[in-house]
């Protein structure tokens, strides 16, 4: 039996490990927090999925919360200068969102790798625990995407455009919210200059909510939780943020509540594509997951998913592998056959980030009297790879949207 050692248990590490356990490998799981750490600690992420992406859980067996409520459909606006919105429009996906807290889902996960065989250690991996875990084990991947660990892998310059954080980042856990009169939906809202701010259904601790997510520009009016010490001052600089620029959101809130206490986050990174393969002193190669490798910004609601696509695509590339050794030169081919999905989130995620070009805004406004084009920008959330054939470039963007007007 093939023995298999994976750092990190968030999203791709458990996914990963519980794919593994299901298909005979010896898996060992390593975590910094226990159960009880995670589902008692800060939220972590907003962690929304879309239906491809829940299709890899389900096909493990791993959809246990069928109760979490459903995510409809999109809704897009942009405010105007004079407070209102330039741009208003709504479609639905093809198969419903779903955004389960993963201080809820982590913990069970970790329970079913201990129900399955598998081991799950609580420990701070060093790099040195690595070169033990790789003298010992047949494959050791990294899914844990901070700290000393996840900087053993090199940044890839020609993949990364962007060196610096380019929004300042908040979370918002609340019940509460007036729920839209059609369809559940996220909310994505755009303030020219400013920054976004989206808001969706989920599933946490303490039953359903709403998750609202802030991405302030960089010194911007958004780019204001630096001060921010309590709940209850997040829960206030939220409600101002909202009253301020969005005064259509503002009005859904006027019964919101935190759902607990550590329901808030606050950070900021810089989008980052890293090299697949870390080398250790031994010369041992050790393999990253996800955010370890593909880092991007929150914008787009991809991070759950793209995790779930790369413990989907790790999973099948070692089934494939059978006895043969985990050598640096299958990591890479590895890692380059999931990046053949992962780029064109990655490219997608740093265009939103920058100032709109002529041709999305064109895009954009068109979907408000063209229903093909709404549903088909709304749908691209779950398949983004279909971005990079009619939005990404300017003269496909035009020749599609003088198909569907003609």
């Amino acid at each position: 039996m093939r023995k298999i050692l994976i750092v990190g248990a968030g999203q791709s590490g458990l996914h990963l490990a519980l794919g593994l356990l299901k298909n005979g490998y010896d898996v060992t799981v390593v975590s910094n927090r226990t159960p009880d750490d995670i589902r008692d600690g800060r939220v972590m992420s907003s962690q929304a999925m879309f239906g491809t992406t829940l299709g890899h859980e389900r096909a493990l067996g791993l959809d246990h919360w069928p109760h979490c409520p459903p995510i409809d459909g999109i809704r897009f606006a942009v405010a105007g200068p004079d407070g209102g919105q330039a741009i208003g429009w709504a479609a639905r996906l093809r198969e419903p969102a779903r955004s389960v807290d993963q201080r809820v889902k982590m913990p069970a996960w970790l329970a079913e790798v201990e129900e399955l065989g598998g081991r799950v250690e609580i420990r701070d991996v060093t790099p040195a625990d690595l070169e033990t875990y790789a003298a010992t084990h047949d494959l050791v991947l990294v899914a844990a995407g901070k700290g000393k660990i996840a900087s053993l892998f090199e940044r890839d310059a020609a993949r990364s455009p962007y060196d610096a954080p380019q929004r300042a980042l908040a979370l918002t856990y609340v019940t509460g919210l007036a729920p839209r009169p059609e369809h559940s939906a996220v909310c994505f809202n755009v303030i020219p200059g400013v920054g976004e701010y989206f808001v969706f259904p989920a599933l946490t601790v303490t039953g359903p909510c709403e998750i609202m997510v802030f991405e302030g520009v960089p010194g911007g009016p958004m780019d204001c939780w630096g001060e921010v010490r309590t709940p209850a001052e997040h829960l206030a600089t939220s409600r101002s943020i909202l009253e301020t620029f969005l005064p259509w959101e503002a009005a859904r809130c006027d019964g919101i509540e935190l759902t607990d206490a550590m329901g808030t986050l606050t950070g900021r990174f810089a989008p980052t594509v890293r090299r697949p393969v870390a080398l250790l002193p031994t010369g041992a190669p050790v393999l990253g997951v996800a955010d370890v490798v593909t880092l991007n910004d929150p914008i787009t609601g991809q991070g759950a998913g793209n995790a779930a696509r790369c413990a989907a695509a790790y999973l099948q590339a070692i089934l494939e592998h059978g006895d043969r050794p985990f050598d640096q030169a299958w990591m890479e081919r590895t890692f380059e056959r999931f990046w053949e999905q992962a780029r064109h989130v990655t490219d997608w995620t740093n265009a939103l980030l920058a100032p709109p070009p002529p041709h999305v805004l064109e895009i954009l406004g068109a979907a408000g009297s063209l229903p093909e084009v709404a549903s088909r920008f709304v749908n691209g959330f779950d398949d983004p790879t279909d971005f990079a054939e009619w939005f990404m470039d300017p003269d496909s963007a035009r020749r599609y949207l003088a198909e569907v007007s003609s």
